[in-house]
């Protein structure tokens, strides 16, 4: 059986063939190299084996496999020298006593390896005590305990509102209906910087409709963003939530602004309007708030990979 060593993460594979794709870093199979090895599994192997360490990520317990630790984590970004070596203390241990322990983030979802979940998740930023225990079949281990109130509202008769939100949720409106701004919005401040620049009327007027648009699927992308935060991740109010928060705010405001001051001003982004650099301005804020808090969505969606 031949070895295989990932050139992203260094981890390693045995197999007579490379796997289509790293399990651990999603890397293809064609950045594998395979480990040479002496017929048999003779001195050269024995070498190259005992030379293959794991290095866990002291930043978000990321266990790596190889001979170095990884220029950079595949979890977290944290730096080779974030990384320690976690030694066996006796041959034949368990390899889950070697790593540590397992910890999902009850949160966002991501997963912890280590003998203590982190003290804050490095994806959603919420704190060690809304980390669980998962045992090897990955079932978490107890629950988090109850603050006083929470029993009796959760037992309280449900309502057609909670039932039609844990609906919504359940059915990723919210991720859905965020890309219908998003993907309008670039093409709005497209137009009106052209229009700026080139004079050109008829891409304002686009741009002004397309607007209308955005304000009017707003009332449902904030909507279903806080019954997401409030089910999915528990309301809590972390730095990620608060600037997805104000990103969205901001979003909802500057849209106001540039449909209401073109309603009252007509000409407010013509050739010789004297605050045309000003209400391109303001479409150049809803752009980037809609883009950060697009960012900060597709951490919270994407970045709660297995640390281990």
């Amino acid at each position: 059986m031949n070895r295989w060593e990932c050139g992203v993460c260094g981890y390693l594979h045995e197999g007579d063939e490379v796997p289509e794709k790293c399990p651990v870093c999603e890397a293809p199979g064609e950045k594998f190299s395979e480990v040479s090895q002496t017929e048999g599994g003779g001195k050269e192997s024995s070498a190259v084996e005992s030379a293959v360490k794991k290095w866990r990520c002291t930043v978000c317990g990321y266990v790596h496999t190889g001979i170095e630790p990884p220029e950079i984590c595949p979890v977290c970004g944290a730096g080779s020298d974030k990384f320690e070596e976690l030694v066996e203390e006796e041959k034949g241990e368990d390899a889950a006593t070697i790593t540590g322990k397992r910890w999902i983030c009850t949160v966002c979802g991501y997963i912890h390896t280590g003998h203590e979940p982190p003290d804050k998740c490095p994806v959603c930023n919420a704190p060690a005590e809304m980390f669980l225990e998962l045992d090897k079949n990955g079932n978490e281990i107890g629950s988090l305990p109850v603050k006083e109130g929470e029993q009796g509202s959760e037992q309280a008769s449900r309502s057609l509102f909670n039932t039609i939100a844990d609906l919504l949720v359940r059915h990723h409106l919210h991720p859905i209906s965020v890309h219908f701004p998003n993907g309008i919005l670039p093409v709005v401040f497209a137009f009106l910087a052209i229009s700026v620049w080139f004079n050109i009327a008829s891409l304002e007027t686009a741009a002004f409709y397309n607007l209308i648009a955005v304000l009017l699927a707003l009332p449902l992308v904030l909507l279903t963003g806080y019954l997401e935060w409030q089910k999915r991740f528990k309301g809590i109010k972390t730095s990620i939530f608060i600037i997805k928060m104000i990103c969205g705010l901001v979003v909802l405001a500057s849209t106001n602004v540039l449909v209401f001051w073109r309603i009252i001003d007509p000409g407010v982004a013509a050739a010789d309007s004297p605050v045309k650099w000003i209400y391109l301005g303001i479409a150049a804020l809803l752009l980037g708030a809609a883009g950060l808090a697009g960012h900060l969505g597709g951490k919270l969606s994407f970045g709660t990979r297995d640390g281990g």
